[in-house]
């Protein structure tokens, strides 16, 4: 059953607690699709500080219960930057939440904030999914500070803990919720938008068709999931020995900014034509797709196309979404651009070639070798080095939870607003010793 908590007025957030001092101003943007946001407000607010939330459409001001520290953005996009320093100064914030710092009304906004010496927090779907969520400062994905630290500075910091590496629950569903929340959130700016006639969204489709997307996609659950039942079987009973292709979203923020591909059919010929150039003829392709996958590509038909044209296309097969796991435990190896599912395949100690920036693009376990040499005969990662890159984000930036159920944001709050608050980020509290001991993850199960 998909829970609806948009209006559980025992989320709605409180006055600081009394005698506490607010020297702590955060100025929230546009965070994950549901209420966290508004929660993890109500509790900076009980620690003793001012938030505000600048909106920029009716789904964000649906899932803000808080009318007095709620501030509409209702300008043109072009008068943005103008507006956030304004609001930086006339608040005197300190600090700036946001979830991506890829949007534009995002990076604008981080640009005016460090003018200003704000700290900049962002949140960002877990690296290592979907177990976590992941908590930075300054930027994420190609912007973050993993991008530059070698696993040797990783070690290095792990030296003064002693922390066991939590492992995964046995079960954690948040997928209903993620697509229900986002067909929600597209609903409310499709039909309650008229105050806020100026907004434009991030991606390049029209607001209504996202939500057609999801709603589609949440009628079609049923259907998709026997098809990809059917298509599974197929490949896991086949015997044959087999590659796998792992897609995003092509309007996913880490593959436009931080991929060296236009577009995801791009990548499907580049990774196509590698196979067929490369892998042995008794070897299979698997192109699995991004569970939230929506059908504004037809990646089906691309596929299809694509493998006809290198005369493969006996030897391709396509899996609509769903859990990675499975078909993980036959592969022999796997590529991507930069999706964050790779970390599955690393953690099993399957070759990995990535094309795109990513956090965990290190030499000691991903793969540089040419896409048919790599189809022909992989070269395995170093696994004790991903172990220990693992086990540093899972002490720094990953924390344990979720942005759409009950009890994901439960946990993640029990741990979170206390690193907002903190003086260090998670990587600086590592290594001077200040980090909070990490929940376990049972507590969710």
């Amino acid at each position: 059953m998909v829970e609806l908590v948009v209006m559980d007025m025992s989320t709605r957030p409180t006055a600081p607690a009394s005698g506490q001092k607010a020297d702590r101003v955060f100025l929230f943007l546009q965070g994950p699709h549901g209420p966290f946001f508004n929660s993890l407000a109500k509790m900076l607010k009980v620690a003793g500080a001012t938030v505000w939330r600048v909106g920029f459409n009716a789904g964000d001001r649906a899932f803000w219960f808080d009318p007095a520290s709620y501030i509409p953005f209702r300008d043109r996009p072009e008068d943005w930057p103008e507006r956030i320093r304004s609001l930086i100064a006339e608040k005197s914030a300190t600090d700036l939440v946001l979830y991506g710092d890829t949007r534009q009304i995002h990076s604008q906004a981080i640009t005016a904030a460090r003018a200003a010496g704000l700290t900049v927090h962002v949140f960002e779907e877990g690296y290592i999914r979907p177990y976590w969520v992941t908590y930075e400062r300054g930027g994420a994905n190609g912007h973050s500070r993993l991008m530059h630290m070698s696993v040797a500075d990783m070690r290095a910091a792990l030296s003064l803990s002693d922390m066991d590496t939590p492992e995964p629950p046995a079960r954690w569903g948040e997928m209903r919720q993620h697509v229900f929340y986002g067909a929600l959130y597209h609903w409310f700016v499709m039909f309650r938008n008229g105050q806020y006639r100026n907004f434009r969204p991030h991606r390049d489709l029209p607001v209504t068709q996202e939500f057609q997307l999801y709603l589609r996609r949440l009628v079609t659950m049923p259907w998709n999931a026997i098809e990809r039942l059917v298509a599974q079987w197929r490949i896991r009973h086949g015997g044959f020995p087999y590659h796998l292709a792992l897609l995003q979203l092509e309007h996913d923020a880490s593959f436009r900014k931080h991929s060296p591909f236009a577009s995801m059919t791009e990548f499907l010929e580049v990774v196509i034509g590698g196979f067929a150039a490369g892998a042995p003829a008794h070897h299979r392709l698997v192109i699995k797709a991004h569970p939230l996958e929506d059908g504004r590509v037809p990646l089906a038909r691309e596929i299809k196309r694509i493998a006809t044209d290198a005369g493969v296309q006996r030897r391709v097969h396509f899996v609509s979404g769903g859990k990675l796991a499975q078909l993980l435990q036959g592969a022999r190896s796997a590529v991507t651009v930069n999706s964050t599912a790779a970390q599955q395949v690393l953690w099993r100690g399957i070759p990995l070639r990535v094309f795109g920036q990513a956090v965990y693009a290190k030499p000691e376990f991903v793969s540089a070798q040419p896409l048919p040499e790599f189809f022909a005969g992989a070269s395995r990662p170093d696994r004790r080095a991903y172990q220990d890159y693992r086990r540093y984000l899972l002490e720094t930036s990953q924390i344990s939870g979720g942005f759409y159920s009950t009890r994901g944001r439960r946990q993640l709050l029990r741990q979170v607003v206390d690193m907002l608050l903190a003086k260090e980020d998670p990587y600086d509290a590592l290594r001077s010793g200040t980090a909070a001991p990490r929940q376990q993850l049972r507590l969710v199960t």
